[in-house]
Formats: structure tokens, C-alpha cells, sequence
């Protein structure tokens, strides 16, 4: 058990939280949400001591073990991958490197020898003599492939990086495991079988993400961060907002029906006050008034952006053609081949892949910024096309001194007289308002940046999509606006996103690539991934 102890955080004027209280008790799992900067990851620093908060303690039952999700990926570089995941295990693995040196001294005493047995009752008891083949079996769940395992960290992969991480943080039955977005790179598979891991997992489990589907597949309770304050719900991340939404329509309802109640009653008063009959109840009528009470609403930090993509011209009946596709990297490796697909009217694809290189290849490839191994790519004429991508540092190099404003100014053909109004309305309803649309682009966060680039592309009026990962960095009011945006959009589209939900209330048709093909699915993600597992189960 941890226990959360009138613990109070401020940077300045700036109140994240303050007298928070709270127990996360053996056997839940505990998801932390809030808008992005509200403090989630924060709050999980203090937890882990590496952050010391302005007032309050936290209490970790002695004999306890924490663990937790490494966010560093390079700090293991020279590492072998199955020790990196041991080291998840400290208390472990000092035992074995300190016996291992002792065998391997050749000048070793006799007290030396029976320091080694000691080491070894230690280590056995630990579970130790298990220790290689259950760090194995944490990876090829992960789906790091086998020949990795004795790879040194920096030969990997940035996506099977963020597996060996995860299995370091899981290895060894922690006692307290904190995961923050423990899901970012990871493939739908993956997901599916921490979530499992987790839903099993008998300890305490406290995790920041900003996957509603993970979310709802893990967490017994929600504590969620906002008005200053950090209050614990039981039940997952839906049930937590479906029952904040009534809520908030119950007060909302309530001051409705108050407000009303108080017009009447000052309509009364400012009516018969002068008149002696009536004054009696016109007095009677000022005391209800004093008595009246209205529950005040306080001002959420969480804000949904406005997200809407309006096509400027219908597409004709040519939409896209791929014809035979693939494309090799720099090592000469095939990520994917042989593709092959027409896009039709209405069509919303959701592109996957195991490979998430393979996918931002890809995207790149139908954008005309790679040149792809073999095939073609022909959009309709009457095409016009823009692209999110994965990586948007392009667009922002080389610009670090411009302004919010005049950044997106690139973008935008409105008259000069009507510019200035028009983009700071603009970027207000992307949640950049006042002084905010002129601060530099160079000191804008991940999420900033994303939705500066959400805000090109509706003022371009594409009626057609590339997005790849578009939901990175963004905060859950950002990802529900943005999911919402891409149900509404009457246009076609091709995109890739880890967000379970998103897909699969988005997409009507699902393309998996690979080394060596492809396959083409009309229908949802769910009824993707459930021809796949029953293919995987027929060993095709």
C-alpha cells in the first residue's frame, strides 16, 4: 500500500494540487488523468521520490517494492536487453553481479566463498535462478523477438526500446508498479496483452494514459486532477466520465431551476414592495431570496479544443490508386510490399503494421516525400490533399523566432485587413488565446505543436487525409475532439493511431502491412483483430 499524506504542489502562482489525501490500496489499479500540464506525471515523480513536494509526505508499507517505467530510452544503451530487464529487479541484480565478480576472481578467500553462498540463498530465494528465463518471457510477450534478447540496448529498435522498458518496470512481481503511457509505440497486440497482465496483476498498479480503451481495460479506480484538487472514483475512465458529465448537468440543472426561482421572486418584490396589502408577502418573498442557493460550478482546468475538417470542394469519383508498392530502408530491409488498393468515396482507412517505422514509411511514400522501392501512387485529379505526419520538426526548424501567429500566418490566404482577428479567433478555439498567439514556436510542448498543426491543416480544407499518429502528445479533451472530427468529416482518409477507440469509431476499413504483402479488411478494428487472432490460432 502507498498513502498519499496532505501533499501540496505549486511552481510560483502556480497551483497544481494541494492538501491531496489518498490510499492506493493492493489489488487496484489506479489510472491518473487530467488536462495536459494539471501535473499526472508530476504526481507520479513524487510518488516515486524523485520530485520532493512543497508540503506532505508519502508512506510506502516497509518491505515494499516500487518499480517504475523508465521514460529515459537511452539510458541502458550499452546493455544487454535481458540484464536490462533484470535490472528492473535492483535488489536482484546487485546480488548477481556481486556473486558473478566474486566467481570470476580468481584470487578469491575462502570468506569470499562463503559470502558466494550467501549471495546464492539470497538470490535463490528472490527467485533468481528464474530470473533469465521469466526476463524471456516478458519480452516475447512483448513481442521482442528472441534473437534481441542478447542484443545490447543501442541495436534495437526506438518501439522494442519502449518494450524492454515496459518489461523492466513489470519483471520481478513488483509490489507498487508505476506506469506513465505505458502504451506509447506499442502495437495493438502488445496492448491487448498488458492489458491482460494487468487486469490479473494482484498488486498496486498506479498508471498515466491517454488511452480511453486501455484505460477502461485496466483501471478499478479513477483519480482525477483538477480545480487544484485530486479526488479518487471508483470505477473506470467511462463510468468516471459519463458520471462527472451527469453531475455537472445535475448542478448545471439545479442553478437553472434556481435562477429562475430567484427572477420570479425579485419580479414579485420589485412589484409589490410599495404595496401595503402585498407587503407582508413581499417580505416573506426577500428572505426566500436571501436563502436561495446556487452550487458554484468552478472553472475546470480541462478544455476541448475546436476540431473540424471542412472539405472546400467534393472529390470526384478518382480518389486514390496504389499499385504495387514497397519500400526497403537504409540497411536494405523490405517493411513493406506488395500493395495494392483503390480508395473509394467515404472510405476511412486505418493503416497497421507491427512495424511502426514501416507505417511512417508508408504515410511518407503516399505524401511524395519518399520515393518508394517499386510502384505507384495516383490521386484523383480533383485531389487536394494534406498530410499530418508522425515527426512535424520540419515544420517548425528554422523558425524558432516566429510567433505563434505568424507561424500559421504560412498557411492562410484570408485579407490582410482581416488576418490578424481572424487567426487569433482561429487559435483561440484551439486553445491558444490572448497573449498566447504570440509566444515563439520554439518554446512550444509536443501537444502545442500537434495542434498548431492540426490548425494548418483545416485552414487548408483538404478533402482528403493523411494522419499519421495523430493523436500523439495530445491531452484525452484533445483526442475525444479530434476523434470526433474525424467521424464527422465528410471526406475520405488514411491514417495509423494506437488509440484503440479512435479507430475503431473511425475507420471502416483496415490494411495491414507487411514484409511480404499486405492484407485489405472492409469492417471495424475489432472485427480486424478478431480474424487475426483467429489466423494466428490456424497458423496462416
Amino acid at each position: 500500500m502507498i498513502t498519499v499524506n496532505d501533499i501540496s504542489l505549486q511552481y510560483g502562482k502556480r497551483v497544481l494540487f494541494k492538501d491531496v489525501n489518498l490510499k492506493f490500496t493492493r489489488g487496484n489499479c489506479y489510472g491518473i488523468i487530467g488536462a495536459n500540464g494539471a501535473g499526472k506525471s508530476t504526481f507520479l515523480k513524487i510518488l516515486s521520490g524523485d520530485i520532493d513536494p512543497n508540503k506532505g509526505s508519502v508512506s510506502i508499507e516497509p518491505g515494499n517494492r516500487m518499480t517504475v517505467l523508465k521514460q529515459n530510452h537511452f539510458e541502458f544503451e550499452e546493455e544487454e536487453v535481458l540484464n536490462t530487464v533484470i535490472m528492473g529487479h535492483e535488489q536482484m541484480y546487485r546480488i548477481m553481479q556481486e556473486k558473478n565478480a566474486i566467481y570470476m576472481n580468481p584470487d578469491a578467500t575462502e570468506a569470499d566463498g562463503l559470502r558466494a553462498a550467501e549471495l546464492e540463498t539470497e538470490f535463490g530465494e528472490m527467485g533468481g535462478w528464474t530470473a533469465e528465463s521469466d526476463a524471456a518471457e516478458l519480452l516475447s510477450n512483448l513481442g521482442v523477438k528472441e534473437h534481441l534478447h542478447y542484443k545490447r540496448m543501442k541495436e534495437l529498435s526506438g518501439a522494442n526500446k519502449v518494450k524492454v522498458l515496459l518489461a523492466q518496470a513489470l519483471f520481478g512481481n513488483p509490489d507498487i508498479l508505476l506506469l506513465d503511457e505505458p502504451t506509447n509505440d506499442l502495437d495493438a497486440s502488445s496492448i491487448s496483452w498488458l492489458a491482460d497482465f494487468l487486469a490479473d496483476f494482484k498488486n498496486t498498479v498506479i498508471v498515466v494514459s491517454h488511452d480511453r480503451y486501455f484505460l477502461d481495460m485496466v483501471c478499478t479506480h479513477i483519480v482525477d486532477i483538477d480545480y487544484a484538487q485530486m479526488r479518487s472514483f471508483t470505477g473506470n475512465y467511462t463510468f468516471w466520465y459519463e458520471s462527472s458529465k451527469l453531475m455537472r448537468q445535475q448542478m448545471a440543472q439545479k442553478n437553472k431551476k434556481a435562477e429562475q426561482k430567484r427572477k420570479e421572486l425579485q419580479a414579485f418584490i420589485q412589484r409589490f414592495s410599495a404595496n401595503a396589502a402585498k407587503s407582508r408577502q413581499a417580505t416573506s418573498r426577500k428572505k426566500a431570496l436571501e436563502k436561495l442557493n446556487f452550487e458554484e460550478m468552478p472553472v475546470s482546468s480541462r478544455r476541448f479544443p475546436y476540431i473540424h475538417f471542412k472539405q472546400a470542394r467534393e472529390a470526384g469519383d478518382q480518389i486514390l490508386k496504389v499499385s504495387d508498392l514497397s519500400y526497403q530502408n537504409a540497411k536494405g530491409e523490405t517493411l513493406f510490399s506488395q500493395v495494392n488498393f483503390e480508395v473509394h468515396k467515404g472510405d476511412k482507412i486505418a493503416v497497421v503494421s507491427d512495424n511502426s517505422t514501416a507505417l511512417t514509411a508508408f504515410f511518407d511514400v503516399l505524401a511524395g516525400e519518399l520515393a518508394p522501392a517499386t510502384g505507384t501512387v495516383e490521386f484523383g485529379q480533383t485531389i487536394t490533399l494534406d498530410y499530418l505526419p508522425n515527426n512535424n520538426e520540419a515544420f517548425f526548424t528554422g523558425k524558432n523566432d516566429l510567433s505563434l501567429i505568424e507561424w500559421l500566418r504560412q498557411f492562410t490566404e484570408v485579407m490582410e485587413e482581416k488576418e490578424e482577428q481572424f487567426l487569433r479567433g482561429f487559435l483561440g478555439r484551439m486553445l491558444f488565446s490572448g497573449e498566447e498567439v504570440y509566444k515563439k514556436v520554439s518554446v512550444l510542448s509536443g501537444g502545442e505543436k500537434v495542434r498548431c498543426m492540426l490548425s494548418k491543416v483545416m485552414l487548408s480544407h483538404p478533402n482528403f487525409l493523411l494522419l499519421d499518429e495523430p493523436t500523439n502528445h495530445l491531452d484525452l479533451e484533445a483526442i475525444m475532439a479530434l476523434n470526433e472530427a474525424m467521424q464527422e468529416f465528410k471526406g475520405s482518409m488514411i491514417f495509423t493511431s494506437h488509440d484503440y477507440q479512435l479507430t475503431q469509431t473511425v475507420a471502416n476499413r483496415i490494411i495491414e502491412l507487411r514484409p511480404d504483402g499486405m492484407r485489405d479488411k472492409l469492417g471495424t478494428y475489432a472485427e480486424y483483430l478478431q480474424q487475426k487472432r483467429q489466423l494466428e490460432l490456424e497458423g496462416v
